[in-house]
């Protein structure tokens, strides 16, 4: 978890209207869920509009183990006295923030009960540990993420969860935006950005190899940044590509096959 206060606005590149839909959801006091892949910027547009609009962000990773009270807060024994320390959803509601939990699917069955009454008319948060009840203020928003290719029958969003929120699909740039952004995060040419770009076009459209996903942007970027600082490319790709996408021998050797056909 954590809190981003950095002054300076994250850099981000909008591709339709997603900003302009931000705002106004946040304006409202709607909650806003995005969709797409794994590295795909949804994350980072987050930050971006949360700087833009001068708003506290709370970030919240969800995984398996993360319950209602790592939101909420927790009773805790500090200097031989239990105090009560807020969650980072519970600082968001009192400061009127920017709550995000990213892979929101991945948190346990108690986190949406939590959740509900924050995405309808009543915009509460109950603290049943200390009794409150948090009434989130103007400029409260929450802002949840999933990646659909990961869902499952046992970790998926319920419709009567998903009804309750805005929603933005996300996906990857087209390939001028792709190399633009790239070329921007990294300092790498453009030049020489576009070959990146053209392999992650290629895996992307790859059908039947054990992948569960396409080379997200942020894999393009790191290969870039290790290129920009003198490695030369097969280690580059080997270190941010091959080895990330795929444990399996064979994908790595098809891989590295089509990394040929790109790169000569």
């Amino acid at each position: 978890m954590n809190m981003a206060t950095t002054p300076s606005l994250p850099f981000y590149q909008p591709t339709a209207r997603e900003c302009d839909l931000f705002e106004t959801a946040h304006e409202n006091g709607l909650p806003l869920l995005l969709k797409g892949p794994t590295g795909c910027g949804k994350t980072r547009f987050v930050e971006h509009i949360a700087a833009r609009l001068g708003k506290p962000l709370y970030t919240v990773a969800c995984h398996d183990d993360l319950s209602a009270a790592d939101l909420i807060g927790r009773y805790l024994l500090k200097g031989g006295e239990t105090v009560w320390v807020d969650g980072p959803l519970t600082r968001a509601v009192r400061e009127g923030g920017i709550c995000y939990l990213d892979e929101v699917v991945e948190a346990r069955k108690d986190v949406t009960v939590v959740l509900h009454p924050l995405t309808d008319t009543r915009r509460t948060l109950m603290i049943d540990r200390t009794g409150e009840e948090l009434v989130a203020p103007e400029g409260f928003m929450l802002v949840a993420s999933y990646n659909p290719g990961y869902q499952n029958v046992l970790k998926r969003l319920k419709p009567s969860t998903r009804q309750r929120f805005l929603s933005i699909s996300f996906d990857f740039p087209d390939e001028q935006t792709e190399i633009a952004v790239i070329a921007r995060e990294s300092g790498l040419e453009p030049d020489r950005v576009a070959p990146l770009v053209r392999l992650a076009g290629r895996i992307r459209a790859l059908s039947g190899m054990d992948l569960e996903e396409g080379v997200s942007t942020r894999l393009l970027i790191y290969a870039a940044l290790l290129m920009a600082g003198g490695m030369n490319v097969d280690q580059a790709l080997e270190a941010a590509i091959i080895q990330p996408l795929s444990d399996e021998p064979d994908v790595g050797v098809a891989l590295r096959d089509l990394i040929a056909t790109i790169y000569g």
